[in-house]
């Protein structure tokens, strides 16, 4: 048995390969591209651009390894049964739980290491990745102009019009400079042509053909000079900036960029929020009635709940503590005078719109720690789905890898989208909208998988047009079912 697991799981390491790295590059070329024009033109190092573009793996890998991990079981389960194998290993005595079993702990274990992925690896690029792009975001960019249009060179000081421009030789035509550098002058630099060149890696050099410049005094309106240049080189000094890094700490973080046990005290923070404005809230209810109503309790501060609590507190098994800033004590905002109609509704409001808030940032929190352990846990349930549906469908081949895999990561990515829109919003709670798509699919893994060895034992049938001819006949099925008519087909 030892034999034939590792066989099975052998034969999963090639697609699984294969399908994470085509899906991550693919991916990753779809992000890159998007942010190329934010790249280029900004005089950028080499490993300044190398190291966003790895910068940008991590949390690209977090949605595609869920994704390779069905594609790798479709292909593998799919092949061994069209190849007879499986077959042959029924016949051998192996039954197919048994044959599942180490594909089982396989998925358990790529789990495990997507859960430590997403909890260690992926804030810490996502947090480098946020300050690189502020920092190259801060870098002013390489001079572009638009024809027509009065460019600002350096906002207030100079700015620049160009009938003509031709962005891969940087060459202008009819070109116009207003130059207000001087407070005592103004100048108007006009020119038939012009070319555009970076000097000493900050500054600017525009020369410029057959023109004439025009100078008027501000304190002699009346006054004009005129110079007429066959070629002149005007410099514009610190219109481009270097790239300069920020020093570590100086950013604070986001909830993407945070481990699930930094979000954790942020959520156990935002837990003691709502529940003092609670505590306001029925306070305010206790005195607007003359003290004629149960007198609220205080309540205590807790450390936070559910997944994020459990997992936090085996890690602190391992490893020392870390210094944590202190819950504050809840305080009482009502006071125990008497309130008139319009300091009630004014505090009332108050205390509403501060419970909206505390609600908005706990949920925030509690749906990114969902989503990190729903994220890995879909690893073991794509097993669950995938292997029955190769194993019921023999001859689908590339195909049913393909079909099966689109439905199911757009059911699963829709699920978590909309579910962390709707969590966001409060429509939802977080663990519910995280969790939602991960049970449906479990459900019908689990479904697909007791029905397991009752496929056919040939590979004559089983192929992709069996697969649509069947879900066809069982959503014409429900459609009747609810009073939907549908025609039938004619053979």
């Amino acid at each position: 048995m030892k034999i034939i697991g590792r066989y099975v799981l052998k034969e999963h390491v090639g697609p699984f390969v294969f399908a994470s790295t085509a899906l991550t590059s693919f991916m990753l070329l779809q992000y890159v591209a998007k942010k190329f024009g934010e790249l280029v033109g900004k005089g950028l190092e080499t490993h300044v651009i190398v190291e966003f573009m790895a910068l940008s793996v991590p949390f690209t890998v977090e949605m595609t390894l869920p994704m390779a991990v069905l594609v790798s079981v479709l292909y593998s389960f799919s092949r061994l049964a069209a190849e007879n194998e499986i077959t042959a290993m029924k016949a051998s005595g192996v039954g197919m739980r048994s044959l599942m079993t180490p594909v089982i702990l396989g998925g358990l274990g790529m789990s495990l290491l997507m859960l430590g992925f997403n909890d260690q690896i992926v804030p810490r690029a996502n947090h480098r990745l946020a300050v690189l792009t502020l920092d190259i975001f801060r870098t002013k960019p390489t001079f572009s102009l638009r024809e027509q249009v009065i460019n600002a060179v350096k906002e207030g000081q100079l700015y620049l019009r160009a009938g003509h421009l031709d962005e891969g030789s940087s060459r202008m035509t009819e070109v116009v400079i207003y130059d207000l550098s001087d407070p005592l002058r103004r100048r108007t630099i006009y020119a038939d042509s012009g070319n555009l060149r970076l000097a000493r890696g900050t500054d600017l050099d525009m020369t410029l053909y057959h023109g004439v410049m025009e100078e008027v005094p501000n304190n002699k309106p009346g006054e004009l000079t005129r110079l007429f240049y066959h070629s002149t080189v005007k410099r514009v000094r610190g219109v481009f900036s270097s790239f300069q890094e920020s020093k570590a700490g100086t950013i604070s973080k986001g909830d993407r960029e945070m481990s699930i046990c930094e979000m954790h005290r942020e959520l156990a923070r935002g837990d003691w929020m709502v529940r003092q404005a609670d505590y306001d809230l029925a306070t305010l209810q206790y005195e607007r009635l003359h003290h004629k109503g149960k007198k609220p309790i205080l309540p205590k501060p807790g450390a936070g709940f559910g997944l994020s609590k459990l997992y936090c507190g085996l890690l602190s098994l391992a490893k020392v503590k870390e210094a944590h800033a202190q819950v504050p004590e809840y305080v009482a905002h009502a006071d125990s005078a008497h309130r008139d109609d319009i300091a009630y509704q004014s505090q009332l409001q108050e205390a509403n719109s501060r419970r909206a808030e505390a609600l908005r940032e706990r949920n925030r929190y509690d749906v990114e720690i969902q989503k990190k352990f729903s994220l890995a846990a879909s690893c073991m349930i794509f097993v669950l789905v995938g292997a029955p549906i190769a194993l019921r469908f023999p001859r689908g081949g590339v195909g049913l890898v393909i079909g099966v895999s689109f439905a199911v990561f757009g059911i699963y990515y829709v699920g978590l989208i909309g579910g962390e829109t709707l969590a966001d919003k409060g429509f939802l709670p977080p663990w519910v909208a995280m969790w939602a798509a991960n049970i449906s699919l479990l459900i019908v893994g689990l479904a697909l998988a007791s029905r397991m060895g009752r496929e056919a034992s040939t590979t004559r049938g089983g192929d992709f047009a069996e697969l649509m001819a069947t879900a066809r006949s069982r959503v014409f099925g429900w459609m009747r079912l609810v009073g939907i008519p549908v025609e039938r087909r004619r053979a």
